[in-house]
C-alpha cells in the first residue's frame, strides 16, 4: 500500500503525529530525515522539511520520488486574514494555494505572473501562474469529517509568502487581491510539487494568529499546531474506514 506523506516546516508541527505512529522508524537520507510508521494499517511518512518555499519544495520533491505516496498532507500553522471567519485555534483547509510574492511591483501597482505572461508551470499545455489547485476530493472529505466531529474548519484560498504580513494593511491587501483566508510560508511550494508529480495534495493548518499589527503575545502556536495534528490524525484514521452505504451516515467520535 502506498503511504501518505505528511510535510511540516518545524518539529512542533509534527511531534504529536510522530508520537502517534506505530512501529516508527527514523530514516536518514543525504538530503533530509523523515519518520516512517503506521496509523492502524495505513503506512505514513512524516517529514519536517524546514521553513519556507525552498525547503518545502526540496523536501516534497525528494520524498515524492522516493516514496511515491498516494496523498501528501501539508500541515502546520497559519495567520488568518480579517473577514475570514477564523479565530485562533480554528482550522483551515486550502481550496487553492497562491504564490503571493511572485510578480512585479511597479509604480502603477502589482502585476501577477499571468499579467506578465510568466507561468510557474506548464503541464499538458495548461499554464499555472500564481494560483495552484489542491485536491478537491481530499478537501471535501476533510470538510465532511469536520462536520461530524464538530470542529471549526473553514475552506478557502491560502496565500504563501516569503515575507509574512506584519500589519493589518498588508493582510487586507493580500486577502483582497487573492480572495484568501490565511497565509503561510510553504503551502504553494508543496502543492506545486505535487501537481508536477500528479499526486493529490491536502493542506490543513491551525490558526496561530490573526494578521494584524504584529504582536506575538496574542499568538497561540501550540494550540494551533496541536489542533491541526489531531485533525490530521483523525483524517488518517478515516482513510482506513470503508465508505458508508448510500443514504447512511458514518458516526465519527469527537476530537
Amino acid at each position: 500500500m502506498k503511504p501518505v506523506l505528511i510535510i511540516a516546516a518545524v518539529p512542533q508541527e509534527a511531534a504529536l503525529l510522530e508520537n502517534m505512529l506505530l512501529n516508527a522508524t527514523r530514516v536518514n537520507s543525504r538530503a533530509l530525515t523523515y519518520v516512517e510508521g503506521t496509523v492502524g494499517y495505513l503506512p505514513v511518512a512524516i517529514c519536517v522539511g524546514g521553513v519556507g518555499k525552498i525547503n518545502a519544495a526540496a523536501a516534497a520533491a525528494v520524498l515524492l520520488e522516493r516514496l511515491q505516496p498516494r496523498l501528501v498532507i501539508n500541515t502546520g500553522c497559519a495567520g488568518a486574514y480579517g473577514g475570514s471567519g477564523l479565530a485562533v485555534g480554528d482550522l483551515a483547509v486550502a481550496s487553492n494555494e497562491v504564490l503571493g510574492d511572485e510578480g512585479v511591483l511597479t509604480s502603477a501597482g502589482w502585476l501577477d505572473l499571468q499579467q506578465i505572461n510568466m507561468p510557474y508551470l506548464m503541464q499538458e499545455g495548461r499554464p499555472y501562474f500564481n494560483e495552484i489547485p489542491l485536491s478537491r476530493h481530499a478537501a471535501e472529505k476533510a470538510m465532511q469529517l469536520a462536520d461530524y466531529c464538530g470542529v471549526t474548519l473553514v475552506r478557502g484560498n491560502f496565500v504563501t509568502v516569503s515575507t509574512c504580513s506584519g500589519s493589518q494593511l498588508r493582510g487586507e491587501e493580500l486577502a483582497r487581491r487573492y480572495g484568501a483566508i490565511c497565509e503561510n510560508m510553504e503551502g504553494a511550494a508543496v502543492a506545486l510539487t505535487c501537481l508536477r508529480y500528479g499526486v493529490d495534495c491536502l493542506e490543513i493548518r491551525g490558526i496561530s494568529n490573526l494578521v494584524e499589527e504584529r504582536n506575538m503575545a496574542s499568538w497561540d502556536i501550540h494550540r494551533a499546531v496541536e489542533a491541526a495534528q489531531r485533525f490530521v490524525l483523525k483524517f488518517l484514521e478515516e482513510l482506513e474506514r470503508p465508505e458508508p452505504p448510500a443514504g447512511q451516515h458514518q458516526v465519527v467520535p469527537e476530537l
